[in-house]
């Protein structure tokens, strides 16, 4: 049987670059050949970059053939958010306002991958300015969940998370402020990691929120999240919100396994409230890691709504910091769902964003005290399945959406979503929460259950 180059893993696609089976080339190509056939139904991509793909490739087989192997993700495609500065490449940020702008520089860590050999296929589409979880954008068109297209991919990196369950990239950058990498890697069923904050460069990011913003990988597999992860961790002396934290590898000890691990579940109301088949789904999750060794804790874990709502507020009120003279000066370029967000924001009193990062550091003090008991804990990623698009509001489902995810945000800490199962045959996720720098740990144990599941690299039956 010919081999489908479309769904290879990273790892799989550049061994075969480096016996020589595969060009990458023939893999651009490929991809080229499945964003032209699937994109026109879901939209995820903004920009196709296609020539500029193909020249890049045909440089990285040129290096292969002269002896030079730029690491692990040489030659191997991905596909950007279109908040990552690119350098000759228009970055909109899913809005109006940038419809036109193309950077003279690269984020650092577009950088980073482009230096380790990775060839970029395009830009994808987004909710507006990352202020929103359904990628339903009026500027650019609605991203349409592979698994359904009635239905909402997420966000805000819709784009990402579509184009990868469809196959059209084998990689991608997200960002994550309330969930934006977690919330749409869940409903489209991939992988994907928000890091500790300060862990991964936001240079050239744009912003959405300075306390909350994270920058991480997306993927079809817990492997390919950390090959990516490895490539663009590590401190940035160029970026303020870098922090000076020593970074060793992840991808060694995947296989490590979770026997010895003691894996913390929440037994209060705010963690337990989720559509009764997505919990019955997450007990199953828990068992299936109980059966590879780890120990399961029961916690009470308070406090997890308030600091969802926090979390909400300072998102908001940032970006009507950020987008201040916007507001100002012409709020009618702003999509309705966004334009709304951003007023509440800028009505924010300082008391109340006062009271809000006094409650971060509360919450924060929990999680730390929590893990100094267990290594791990366990929640599922969202507690509905994916909503349909001409569904309630974005800001009206928001809350419910963020439930499991925003806590995690304002806390700083790492956060893994996967594949868990299918609900009505959409995609449901369970989300693995790590203390500060623990991304390695966290990762491990995805691959452990992911291994041990029935649920990976799980693909939307109609896509061909």
């Amino acid at each position: 049987m010919p081999i489908d180059l479309t769904h290879l893993s990273l790892a799989q696609a550049g061994t075969l670059l480096r016996t020589g089976e595969l060009t990458s080339l023939a893999l651009t190509d490929a991809y080229l050949e499945r964003i032209s056939r699937l994109d026109p139904l879901l939209n995820c991509f903004i920009t196709i970059t296609a020539e500029q793909a193909r020249t890049t490739a045909r440089a990285r087989d040129d290096e292969l053939r002269a002896g030079i192997d730029r690491g692990p993700l040489h030659g191997l495609p991905l596909a950007l958010k279109d908040l990552y500065q690119t350098a000759g490449v228009r970055t909109t940020g899913g809005t109006r306002f940038l419809a036109d702008w193309v950077p003279e520089q690269d984020a650092a860590i577009v950088q980073r991958l482009l230096a380790a050999g990775m060839v970029l296929l395009g830009k994808l589409n987004m909710h507006e300015w990352a202020l929103g979880i359904t990628n339903e954008n009026p500027h650019y068109g609605d991203v349409a969940n592979p698994w359904d297209v009635r239905r909402v991919a997420g966000g805000s990196s819709g784009g990402s998370a579509a184009a990868l369950a469809a196959a059209m990239c084998p990689a991608s950058l997200g960002s994550d402020t309330g969930g934006s990498i977690r919330l749409p890697a869940a409903l489209c069923g991939v992988v994907g990691l928000k890091p500790t904050f300060g862990r991964v460069s936001v240079r050239g990011v744009l912003p959405l929120s300075w306390n909350l913003d994270h920058a991480g990988p997306m993927a079809r597999t817990v492997a390919d999240v950390a090959l990516l992860f490895d490539a663009i961790a590590g401190h940035d002396a160029a970026d303020p919100w870098s922090a000076r934290q020593p970074f060793t590898a992840t991808s060694p000890t995947l296989g490590d396994g979770v026997a010895g691990l003691r894996l913390a579940v929440a037994t209060d109301d705010h963690f337990r409230d989720a559509e009764p088949p997505i919990m019955a789904a997450f007990d199953e999750a828990v068992q299936v890691l109980r059966a590879l060794g780890a120990t399961i804790v029961e916690v009470a874990l308070h406090d997890a709504g308030v600091a969802r709502a926090a979390n909400a507020l300072m998102i908001t009120t940032d970006a009507a910091a950020l987008h201040h003279e916007r507001l100002r000066d012409a709020p009618e370029r702003f999509g309705a769902d966004v334009l709304t967000r951003m007023q509440g924001g800028a009505a924010t009193s300082g008391p109340a964003y006062a009271a809000a990062r006094c409650t971060q550091q509360r919450w924060r003090h929990q999680l730390d005290t929590l893990f100094e008991q267990v290594d791990l804990l366990l929640t599922p990623t969202m507690p509905v399945v994916a909503p349909m698009r001409d569904g309630a509001s974005m800001v009206t489902i928001a809350p419910r959406m963020t439930h499991f995810t925003a806590p995690f945000n304002l806390a700083g800490v790492p956060a893994l979503s996967l594949p868990m199962g299918l609900v009505a045959g959409l995609p449901v996720a369970l989300q693995i929460v790590g203390p500060a720098w623990s991304e390695a740990l966290v990762l491990r144990v995805g691959a452990a259950y992911e291994q041990a599941s029935r649920w990976r690299a799980m693909e939307p039956p109609h896509l061909a």
